[in-house]
């Protein structure tokens, strides 16, 4: 632990010293939401130093939160899981979640835009099944951001696996998505929805594909939680 202890035998004081670290409950979201090796891990967290993130890995695999596993496959190659400890830490990082999207102002969370994350979260969560039966190529263009940060491509295969590229994977584009990060983000988190944002949106692709977007998008795990500040 590496925060000055509270010297009170309390279990919540004790939990805290643990888990309210910086980072700390937000890796343990992205080991719930299924990433398991330190790159993945890293995606899910881009400001987060892969020095801290090493660090937090340790402290939690040391209090028995996190399980490191060799890679048998890949030499020298770790994944990391949560053990029935971490995974009961569930209902915690849940009840966290719909209350910060209960709770938390719009405008509040829209100040921390990324795309790293955003795309990463959409790649996690998008529903495959309104797409068609074949490849599918979705292009974003975040025309708000610089050249370097502004595009980025959703690979989805027939067998609904969801791959995320930061450069041109080179197949032929299925939807051109054109928008600011700003409303993109704030579909994603449930705020509001393509249909009343499709001025700020501008699609080109088939119909089908456009018109079952807010679908396939599939958006945040806490989009459905109803907020009780606008």
């Amino acid at each position: 632990m590496t925060q000055a202890s509270y010297k009170q035998f309390c279990p919540l004081a004790m939990a805290t010293e643990l888990l309210c670290t910086r980072w700390t409950l937000v890796l343990i979201r992205e080991l719930i939401a299924g990433s398991t090796r330190f790159n993945d891990l890293r995606r899910g967290i881009p400001r987060m130093s892969p020095t801290l993130l090493s660090q937090r890995l340790t402290e939690l695999e040391q209090a028995g939160v996190v399980e490191r596993k060799v890679l048998q496959s890949e030499k020298g190659v770790f994944e990391y899981h949560l053990t029935e400890s971490g995974r009961d830490l569930n209902a915690v990082v849940e009840a966290l979640g719909c209350w910060g999207q209960r709770w938390i102002s719009t405008e509040s969370s829209l100040e921390n835009l990324d795309p790293t994350l955003l795309m990463w979260d959409m790649r996690r969560n998008l529903n495959p099944t309104p797409l068609p039966n074949k490849r599918t190529v979705i292009q974003f263009l975040y025309s708000d951001l610089p050249e370097a940060q502004s595009l980025w491509w959703l690979v989805v295969e027939p067998e609904g696996d969801v791959d995320l590229c930061w450069y041109d994977p080179g197949f032929e584009v299925t939807l051109y998505v054109t928008t600011d990060l700003r409303t993109m983000t704030a579909i994603w988190m449930g705020y509001t929805s393509v249909a009343k944002e499709r001025a700020k949106i501008k699609l080109s692709g088939p119909q089908n594909i456009i018109k079952t977007m807010q679908t396939w998008l599939g958006l945040s795990h806490f989009a459905n939680v109803k907020k009780q500040v606008g």
